[in-house]
């Protein structure tokens, strides 16, 4: 099993043991592959969910940038809601996990497909 295997194996007991989704594996792996070295590096991986930069980077290159959404609250909204989903409590929130979960609200699954 290769590195992104492994992580992507990490992302998908994550989704299940974390927010009870089961993932859809072949999405998860393209959404995974789509975040870039992102997920080799130990911080970059991570989601800072509390950190409005953050959240502010998300919303503007992967939401309006990557799937193609207008501006909007609704944007902001999605991300708490998987935030929330994800557990706030939860201290290691991967990014991976957060795009799928995004991909899926929005429905945009299609652009990885």
């Amino acid at each position: 099993m290769g590195k992104r295997d492994a992580l992507i194996a990490k992302y998908a007991e994550a989704l299940q043991g974390k927010c009870g989704i089961t993932p859809d594996m072949a999405l998860l792996e393209k959404v995974t592959i789509g975040c870039g070295p992102a997920i080799y590096d130990p911080d970059a991986e991570i989601v800072a969910a509390t950190q409005k930069s953050e959240i502010d980077q998300i919303r503007r290159n992967f939401l309006i940038r990557k799937l193609g959404l207008p501006d909007g609250p609704d944007l902001e909204d999605a991300i708490d809601a998987a935030i929330e989903t994800y557990g706030r409590s939860e201290p290691r929130k991967y990014r991976a996990v957060i795009y799928y979960m995004l991909v899926r609200h929005f429905r945009r699954e299609s652009l990885y497909l």
